[in-house]
């Protein structure tokens, strides 16, 4: 089978084609942008169609499925019990192989919406990696043998946390925050040591006290690599910027102004344009990769105001940006100029047709999910084409998994496996 190099960017420096297609090694794939390999993903499935498996899960969850080899790994809280997990799964029929339980009894603040282990794991085919926040970050090999634990401290804000954890070369970062304390670190893969650590400047836990709001600001941003000009860069969108970092030093490389206090989406990259937006109604921008310090004067692109209340990341696609917003409106936006090129209301059969999950990519369709279970398959395309609308029929608010012609969905009740073979 023909070798291709990916830049070190596709979290591991050379693999095979049939690596990218078969395996998704952590949140949004193998790039951490959404973009699936392989073209035989099914179109159409529903609760009775094109399922290979289906399981109970004991409890909700928003954290995404990760695949590699003929394991899934998802993480899942077991909150009456005080216990964090990282559940591992047979691929072939969703049987489970093991199950790895942290206790943690401590009150560690979270939104209703956002419970526990909503951080996704990551796997290089050797290591598997979680967050579980406040209970300190976990290593296992794919046997479920614990390797090395990191206690960070203490995680609090009133809204919880979701960053996952990213592995490149010999090292695993992480985005601990939001919160008084936040920063993002970079341990090393093989002992779980700290290799370098950036501290930004935060904001409060956003608790109420003496009577006052708290100040609501924050990243729950994960981290993505991409090919800058110099080498690899370590991206992250943070309150009110853009930065970008040396991977294996954590020296700031640039940075771009122009998002707003709160950020839940990570910055998605096409050809040396960065898109990057803002949550709660914030802003959105384009930017032109590369520079040294602030590149805002020199590098902004374009910037859209407040409109959104975007949760769920985009892709960006042949030069065009397209996104699932929170209120169930898909976008298009063209990337280097900023224009909404088309905007629609996606419809599915449930109530809720809202949507906190990452749109993903495969070949030229477009896939989104909304919180009722109904997924959407779009045209990648500058003009609007809705080719499906398939109903599962359950809560969910984590984003699909694709690999080796499959799509893996996480809901409130079940993990599904689709598959058209």
């Amino acid at each position: 089978m023909q070798t291709i190099v990916v830049r070190c960017v596709a979290v591991f420096i050379f693999l095979t084609v049939a690596s990218f297609a078969e395996n998704w090694p952590g949140w949004r794939g193998p790039l951490g942008t959404g973009k699936a390999e392989g073209k035989d993903y099914p179109t159409s499935w529903g609760r009775d169609k094109n399922v290979r498996w289906r399981i109970d899960l004991p409890e909700r969850g928003n954290s995404s499925p990760v695949v590699w080899g003929d394991k899934v790994f998802i993480t899942q809280a077991i909150e009456a019990k005080g216990e964090r997990q990282l559940l591992c799964f047979q691929r072939e029929n969703g049987r489970l192989l093991w199950r790895k339980t942290v206790k943690f009894d401590s009150k560690e603040p979270t939104h209703r919406t956002n419970p526990y282990c909503s951080a996704s794991p990551v796997t290089d085919g050797k290591h598997v990696i979680v967050s579980h926040a406040s209970a300190g970050v976990f290593c296992y090999d794919l046997d479920g043998k614990e390797l090395w634990r990191r206690d960070l401290g203490k995680q609090e804000h009133i809204w919880g946390n979701a960053a996952s954890p990213v592995i490149y070369q010999n090292l695993c970062y992480l985005n601990f925050g939001p919160g008084k304390r936040t920063f993002l670190i970079a341990l090393n893969l093989k002992d779980g040591k700290t290799v370098w650590v950036h501290d930004e400047a935060g904001g409060d836990s956003g608790i109420a006290e003496n009577g006052q709001r708290g100040k609501w600001v924050g990243s729950w941003t994960t981290p993505i690599l991409i090919d800058g000009k110099q080498g690899d860069e370590l991206l992250m969108s943070y309150p009110n910027r853009v930065v970008a970092f040396d991977p294996l030093k954590g020296k700031e490389i640039w940075s771009c102004r122009g998002l707003n206090p709160l950020v839940y989406t990570s910055p998605i990259y096409e050809n040396g344009i960065i898109v990057a937006m803002g949550g709660y109604r914030g802003t959105a921008m384009g930017v032109r990769a590369g520079g040294q310090g602030d590149v805002t004067a020199t590098h902004q692109l374009w910037t859209r105001p407040r409109e959104k209340q975007r949760i769920g990341s985009g892709v960006l696609v042949g030069g065009h940006v397209y996104i699932l917003n929170e209120d169930g409106v898909a976008q298009c936006i063209e990337a280097r100029r900023g224009k909404v090129v088309w905007e629609e209301r996606l419809r599915g059969e449930g109530g809720n047709g809202k949507s906190w999950s990452s749109m993903v990519v495969a070949n030229d369709k477009l896939y989104a999910i909304n919180q009722s279970g109904d997924a959407f398959v779009l045209r990648s395309a500058p003009k609007f084409e809705l080719l499906a609308t398939n109903a599962l029929g359950e809560m969910t608010q984590s984003s699909m998994a694709f690999a080796g012609g499959d799509i893996f969905v996480r809901t409130y009740k079940s993990l599904w496996c689709i598959g058209s073979k």
